[in-house]
């Protein structure tokens, strides 16, 4: 224990944490002292920590307490136009130079650059950086400079920008955001926060003068609001000094504009905000319970975390009763939740807030149930055993992260970095959390967390925000409407909650065990166990994480040995099964007798395997294990559980049409497949065709058989201490040694060219264009390798001619892949959203770059830019236990090595060989093109 908890204890911290009030008394929360925080005289705030994981790399992140909350409304926008500029010429980086050196290091534009802009803040980030050598430290530091002070911001630059900005508004502007710009001037009446979506207006976008987004810079982008974030392998010293000179030389500003934080009024009556929209699916509604913001000024002292602990267990208990009433047989909402924190949007104003996804006709009872668990919960408070699960699952997550604390990536220290100098959040590092939280939370009793219900679920300060679709025959709720079921609900005869706790076991007779009958070294230095069963284990034992312990299991056959005419079965068995739960648990008491335990577990059947994965602490792998027996031999049926099922699944899809994406999804299933029978998608009306029977038999079959079965186990593992777990949980699995493989049902896709243009008609007017290349090429780890760098360096030439020289998208998506089975093929997709009267010039850039790939193959500065990548991918994923799941996985299911000399390979591979790949893949002539356009009239 350290010196700070002993302390800590010895002044009776708990008797005043209970009442919430920011006690004067209460100790400070330390600062991590492996973080060194400093200010220079300009004001600017700085963050280094030295960081070992990943080796040799470090992220450099630069953060912005400036957000679209300061744009006046001829600036709305700006904020994030400004972000976009930052990657468009710089003092030292003209033009795209920028991008062009970090991606010649590694660094992928998109990936490892990027930026964020929000509402109160905005973030860039250079991360996963090689700092191999001083040279690339100083590039960094410089283009986080150029960022702070230097942008170039001339007038060809900021032009060409619009139109990408232009065309990622188009691209985002879905349901969601045109019904938050419709409710959110009800919900924040007389505040800022109304009308500051950072998206901001398209008019404003394409047509502010150039002055304006420059005076935005020069008054807002200042280093008193500055704060650099960098963590990584270097020494703390020398990143200091070179901070310190280099940034030091930014002037502070005269006379500043005041960095203002906007306030959210409190409202007596309950606020009812009510959104439509013709592409909205599914209706939705949050309650919210407006409380005070914790000022920042007042998150030093450990009462702050005390109560951002016990308002934490207020939302997880609550989203476990809410989860519980999911399974009911019927159900009142698809899915339910609650939480604590940011209200909506804005930072300045907290609240409690439940959310609820419906039936179309059930909004209304939807908000009803929400409200009375709130009120139950405001009324009763929780039971003693639910708060012991809590506090049992929270501690587990604070002793995983411990346990890991020496594999700390870079990232989480920035994030945590970010958050205190944004919203002063207390950074006490893991270490101090640890011990303070695990002496603070076994004393907090349940009283206490249900002493803090009326202070954040009051009668006052209520906002109810309803998102609805918009369709003819619909019955809306109006304003009155919801009041009322709200107030009907408060004056029901509400009772307590009845927490129903099973202390029945697992498994309550341990299986008969099997035996191991023989062992081997296994690939990649793993062991391989041969069971009595027949069944195979291989186990893999690294320390690469502490708290970490991976399974996954394939058997060949899957959903290809099942008839056709079952595909509407083949599609909803995993989610059956799932529902009905293992034993004699539902999912929801899984979860109860599974609390304290870092473990999780899924079985499913794909199209030529049926599979287990699993996760946990290594002191949890019997139970893992437990949950895999359980899994084979007692997958448990549930009648009231699948008719909830059925009921959840006909609300989320009876509406699924009004999203365009639906027939975009429907028309390239269609023309990829030919109307395969197995390619169909699942509509509301099929539902009641669901054959609970028969998918229990289709499961069971699948799973009857370990015989076939190869187990892979990575992780921080104990071979020794496992052998008997597997003797006796996958060693005693049933087995009849039956000899099974997949079944190819030629859903092959579409040879030769084809095309499908159509017209659809949208809210927010766009063209979704999708191109699809297939042929058979060999599977082989060097194939694999050549289709990777084949689509990374399209997508590195689609942004330079399509988004950059013509701002005609916000980005092509580009992904390419080889699979074995059930036979040989290789797609490459390229995916983007247009201006419709632009799609047929985009398509055929996407057209023309393609074929001139073909002829000329790739350039070297492109070739070399994705091979360092690649590279420097390779190197971090050897430190991953995901990475050799997988690996080990490729080699014993699809024969092949895929770490075979990787890095030798990569850098053998030479412009010629990428060509010629692209050449004979490409050269098999079998494209399909598919766009939705919302357009007049279709130009073919």
């Amino acid at each position: 224990m350290t010196h700070f908890v002993k302390k800590m204890l010895a002044t009776s911290l708990l008797a005043g944490c209970f009442a919430v009030a920011h006690a004067q008394q209460m100790p400070p929360i330390p600062i991590d002292n492996n973080v060194r925080i400093g200010k220079l005289d300009n004001g600017m705030t700085y963050y280094i920590r030295h960081n070992q994981l990943p080796e040799k790399r470090a992220d450099f992140y630069i953060a912005q307490k400036v957000g679209s909350i300061l744009e006046e409304e001829n600036q709305r926008g700006l904020a994030h136009f400004l972000e976009h500029m930052c990657f468009n010429g710089t003092k030292n980086y003209p033009g795209n130079s920028l991008i062009k050196y970090l991606e010649s290091i590694g660094v992928k534009f998109g990936e490892n650059l990027n930026a964020y802009t929000s509402i109160d803040e905005t973030v860039y980030n250079i991360s996963n950086v090689p700092v191999v050598r001083d040279g690339v430290i100083d590039s960094c530091l410089l283009i986080l400079h150029d960022w702070a002070n230097d942008l170039s911001l001339t007038d060809k630059d900021i032009d060409d920008e619009r139109g990408v900005i232009h065309e990622e508004w188009r691209t985002r502007q879905g349901p969601t955001i045109r019904m938050y710009e419709k409710a959110f001037p009800i919900a924040y009446p007389g505040s800022k926060y109304a009308n500051r979506l950072p998206i901001g207006l398209i008019d404003v976008i394409d047509k502010f003068p150039y002055e304006v987004l420059r005076n935005y810079y020069k008054e807002w982008y200042r280093p008193d609001l500055q704060g650099l974030v960098i963590v990584g392998d270097f020494d703390v010293d020398k990143m200091e000094a070179k901070i310190k000179s280099l940034f030091s030389t930014i002037k502070p500003r005269v006379n500043p504009s005041e960095r203002k934080y906007f306030p959210v009024p409190d409202t007596k009556e309950t606020i009812v905000a009510i959104a439509k929209d013709k592409e909205q699916t599914v209706p939705s509604a949050y309650i919210s319970y407006k409380h005070d913001a914790i000022p920042d000024s007042a998150k030093t002292k450990l009462d702050y975390m005390v109560y951002e602990y016990m308002k934490y267990m207020t939302g997880t208990m609550l989203t476990a009763r809410l989860s519980e009433l999911k399974e009911s047989p019927t159900p009142p909402f698809i899915d339910a939740g609650a939480d604590d924190g940011n209200y909506l949007i804005s930072k300045t104003k907290k609240a409690f807030t439940g959310v609820v996804y419906t039936k179309e006709d059930g909004i209304e009872n939807g908000i009803a149930t929400l409200t009375r668990e709130i009120e139950r919960m405001k009324k009763f408070g929780f039971t003693a055993s639910e708060y012991s699960r809590a506090k049992a699952n929270y501690l587990k997550f604070l002793e995983s992260e411990y346990n890991e604390r020496s594999k700390t990536k870079n990232e989480q220290y920035v994030n945590k970095y970010v958050r205190h100098f944004i919203d002063n959040e207390p950074i006490p590092g893991v270490e101090n959390e640890y011990a303070i939280m695990n002496q603070i939370a076994p004393n907090i009793p349940v009283e206490a967390i249900n002493s803090i219900i009326p202070t954040l679920v009051t009668d006052s300060n209520c906002v109810v925000c309803i998102f609805m679709p918009e369709k003819e025959g619909m019955k809306y709720p109006t304003k009155e409407s919801v009041l009322a079921a709200i107030e009907n609900v408060k004056k029901e005869n509400i009772t307590p909650y009845v927490d129903k706790v099973s202390d029945e076991p697992l498994i309550k007779n341990k299986p008969t065990a099997g035996k191991i009958t023989k062992t081997e070294k296994g690939a990649f230095g793993s062991t391989l166990l041969t069971l009595s069963n027949g069944a195979k284990v291989i186990i893999k034992q690294t320390d690469f994480k502490a708290d970490e312990i991976l399974l996954s299991a394939y058997s060949p056959g899957g959903s290809s040995l099942f008839a056709d005419n079952e595909i509407i079965n083949i599609n909803n068995l995993n989610g059956v099964i799932s529902a009905g739960g293992l034993g004699n648990f539902s999912p929801t008491n899984l979860e109860k007798v599974l609390a304290g335990k870092k473990v999780s577990l899924n079985a499913s059947i794909d199209g030529t395997t049926e599979n287990v994965n699993g996760n946990c602490s290594p002191k949890d792998m019997e139970s893992m294990l437990q949950l895999l027996y359980l899994s084979f031999t007692a997958p448990r049926k549930d009648m009231d559980a699948f008719t909830s099922f059925k009921t959840r699944m006909k609300a989320s899809l009876e509406n699924q049409e009004a999203n365009p994406a639906i027939a975009l999804v429907d028309t390239l299933r269609s023309a990829i497949y030919k109307n395969h029978p197995r390619s169909i998608r699942m509509k509301a009306d099929m539902v009641d065709k669901i054959d609970y029977d028969k998918i229990m038999n289709m499961y069971k079959d699948r799973y009857k058989d370990a015989s076939d079965f190869t187990f892979i186990i990575v992780g921080n593992v104990d071979i020794e201490k496992a052998k008997p777990l597997i003797e006796t949980y996958i060693a005693s699995l049933p087995s009849i040694n039956r000899k099974e493989s997949f079944k190819d049902n030629k859903m092959d896709m579409r040879k030769g060219a084809y095309k499908n243009i159509f017209s659809k008609k949208m809210e927010t007017p766009k063209s979704t264009v999708v191109v699809l290349y297939n042929g058979a090429v060999p599977y082989t780890l060097k194939n694999s390798v050549m289709m990777s760098i084949f689509s990374q360096i399209l997508d590195i030439v689609y942004t330079e001619e399509i988004r950059e020289k013509e701002g005609g998208t916000y980005g092509v998506g580009t992904y390419g892949e080889i699979s074995k089975y059930p036979k040989e093929v290789a797609y490459l997709q390229i995916s983007f959203d247009t201006n419709p009267d632009r799609r047929t010039k985009m398509t055929q850039i996407v057209t023309d770059q393609i074929n001139k790939f073909v002829a000329e193959g790739p350039s070297e500065v492109n070739l070399n830019k994705v091979k360092e990548f690649m590279l420097k991918k390779h190197n971090e994923n050897l430190k991953e236990n995901s990475y050799w799941m997988n690996l080990i996985n490729e080699y014993y299911w699809n024969k092949t090595d895929m770490n075979d000399n990787y890095e030798t390979l990569i850098n053998s591979i030479t412009a010629k060989d990428i060509k010629e790949f692209a050449k004979s893949f490409i050269g098999q002539k079998n494209v399909v093109e598919v766009s939705m356009t919302d357009e007049t009239k279709i130009v073919k």
